[in-house]
């Protein structure tokens, strides 16, 4: 049921946006709307047409909040607002909405903030991870955001650069969770893919969509059983899907032959070379290397820089790569993604001891279970193996 309101709450927030107005007061009224069905769903079964019913008591709920303001604003208001809205019943809106959130009068970072809140459903903390930014920071800007939009018109437009991101943002939490128990939030990055499915076929958007399939592909793979993550190098590559692959594959060949290269088109690019081999040894990784030089120049950023010293590392050798690690972003210097490569690169070079330090300043920053487990799991394991100290 869970996974049913996220996928109808932007649609019935749309409904309600295109036909009253006021983002905000639409937004109360759609989340008592869903805590109503959270209560009398279990009960009462789920509606036959459960947007309908959404939107219905989203509707009176919108109207008990009109009837309730000043006399005003009530002769301002159009009589149109006490009829229910059936008639948006069957029109998905979420890519307009996704649009509103993203109207270019906000900051590229308030778009953002908000669409990942009103549309992804992802929490005031987990966008601030996302973003690497204290929490108040978010809480304002969404707070300005809503404030800046009213009156805009609920519209759909051509520009969907900043949709993009924001899909890429979802899909990464629902892909790898960034707090909990569980490795992945698959709400999210299956609400993500049918998103992207939406959009029109530009060359990043395709190479977006591209990126989630072959990433999603491994997602069997990922963890164990209990729910322990395995990573990349140790994953049984039959557990991958190889439809998903086939067809992200496909979307990116076709758009990096027919568009101008972008970084989504660049990473789907990445992500297909590693479907492509049978095991980590048979990875090219020297065209990795090459492809994340190109979207360093196209899209430098913290995380970019970082994975692509993991594959200077497959090129040249884990010393060299930790050379590279000392000029890392500083941006990253609290994530716990910064020490858990420079783990993996002392590791590999024979520094056990400072490797197992690393391991465990990385797990004790994560705030995804799974993670904290896989990372304590690394540096137990290099208890009884000192290696050599590196001067």
């Amino acid at each position: 049921m869970n996974t049913l309101l996220r996928e109808l709450a932007p649609q019935v927030l749309g409904a309600l946006v295109r036909r009253y107005g006021g983002f905000d007061t639409c937004e109360d009224a759609v989340q008592e709307a869903l805590l109503a069905a959270v209560r009398q769903w279990p009960a009462e079964g789920v509606p036959d047409n459960p947007k309908s019913w959404l939107i219905t008591v989203a509707s009176r709920r919108r109207i008990e909040m009109w009837r309730s303001d000043s006399a005003r604003q009530r002769r301002e208001e159009n009589a149109a607002f006490l009829d229910t809205p059936t008639d948006v019943a069957g029109v998905d809106d979420t890519l307009t909405l996704f649009q509103l959130c993203c109207h270019p009068s906000l900051t590229p970072a308030s778009q953002i903030a908000l669409t990942l809140r009103a549309v992804g459903g992802l929490t005031t903390a987990e966008i601030a991870r996302a973003f690497l930014v204290p929490e108040a920071t978010i809480a304002q800007r969404i707070s300005r955001a809503k404030q800046k939009i009213k009156g805009v018109p609920f519209e759909r437009t051509s520009d969907i650069g900043s949709v993009l991101h924001v899909l890429y943002l979802i899909f990464n939490e629902g892909y790898t969770a960034s707090s909990g128990d569980s490795l992945h939030r698959v709400e999210l990055s299956t609400e993500a893919i049918r998103l992207a499915r939406q959009l029109p076929r530009t060359g990043e958007a395709t190479g977006l969509l591209a990126l989630m399939l072959l990433t999603d592909a491994r997602r069997p793979a990922r963890t164990t059983s209990d729910g322990s993550l395995v990573p990349l190098s140790e994953q049984d590559r039959s557990g991958w899907d190889a439809d998903a692959i086939a067809e992200g594959i496909a979307l990116v060949t076709s758009s990096l032959s027919s568009s101008p290269v972008g970084p989504y088109q660049l990473q789907a690019a990445i992500a297909a070379v590693h479907a492509e081999a049978a095991d980590t040894k048979a990875t090219d990784w020297p065209q990795i290397l090459a492809l994340y030089d190109i979207l360093t120049q196209v899209a430098p950023g913290p995380m970019v820089t970082l994975n692509r010293i993991v594959a200077f590392a497959e090129v040249h050798g884990p010393r060299a790569a930790l050379q590279a690690l000392e000029s890392a972003d500083p941006a990253l210097a609290e994530h716990h993604r910064l020490p858990a490569v420079r783990a993996h690169l002392l590791e590999a070079a024979g520094d056990n001891e400072a490797a197992r330090v690393e391991y465990s300043l990385a797990a004790s920053r994560t705030l995804s279970l799974p993670e904290r487990r896989y990372l304590q799991g690394r540096a137990a394991r290099l208890d009884d193996q000192p290696g050599d100290r590196q001067s």
